[in-house]
């Protein structure tokens, strides 16, 4: 789409939030999670074959560019400041031969190039230099939509005590609203930070962050979520 249709689309959909934001209150829905005590940054695929041209996950260069990745550098700057914990999640699959008996892929491959994600091409999977995970950060590969779905996410979160997750990343139709579902689903405070979360559709991000905010987490701006990492253990 043209700058003028993504332009059009934003308006229309701003519209029909001012209808449905009136319905959701009345009806008792956009009610706030807040802040934890304990937070983590889950950072959902800002790997190479969403973040750099030339793939079919490619997201919005622009926007990935000049908010996504400022904004998460300023996330990991506060957390690597004062000790929260960072985890970074890809997605790659080990068979990717579309004519095997067996593949990692299930059949997610019938309905997207999950083969391009080739687990021996870490130049696709390994999370953009720009925001790269440093010592005492993990790397988590999944196979699914969700960071939680067969993965030890969940665990690792409970284990250190966490109560709390950011998360950031792409897509916000896919991988970054199935994440905030389950981690909701399981018991954490999801925090969408608005200006981190991309897509590859004009309209794709506005509409999944105001539904997000309605039902499954709280959106909030990355300047309130660095505000929150730099103070949330002072009162502790």
């Amino acid at each position: 789409m043209t700058d003028l249709n993504s332009k059009e689309v934003d308006r229309k959909l701003s519209e029909a939030f001012d209808i449905a934001a009136s319905l959701y209150r009345e009806r008792g829905f956009q009610r706030r999670l807040g802040f934890g005590k304990r937070p983590a940054l889950i950072s959902v695929d800002l790997a190479n074959a969403w973040t750099r041209p030339g793939n079919p996950f490619t997201c919005d260069q622009e926007k990935m560019d000049n908010e996504i990745i400022p904004a998460m550098q300023r996330l990991l700057e506060a957390c690597r400041a004062h000790g929260h914990p960072v985890i970074h999640v890809t997605t790659a699959f080990e068979i990717v031969d579309e004519n095997a008996t067996f593949t990692d892929m299930g059949i997610w491959n019938a309905k997207i190039p999950a083969s391009v994600l080739d687990l021996s091409k870490p130049e696709l999977w390994a999370i953009d230099s720009r925001i790269a995970p440093r010592q005492g950060e993990y790397t988590l590969m999944k196979k699914r939509a969700s960071a939680f779905h067969g993965t030890e996410l969940a665990g690792i979160l409970r284990a250190n005590d966490i109560d709390t997750i950011l998360v950031t990343g792409v897509t916000a139709c896919c991988c970054v609203r199935q994440t905030i579902c389950d981690g909701l689903a399981d018991g954490f405070r999801p925090i969408a930070v608005r200006e981190a979360i991309g897509d590859r559709i004009p309209g794709a991000v506005a509409w999944n962050l105001f539904d997000i905010d309605a039902k499954f987490g709280d959106v909030c701006s990355t300047d309130e979520c660095v505000t929150y990492l730099e103070t949330v253990g002072r009162n502790a």
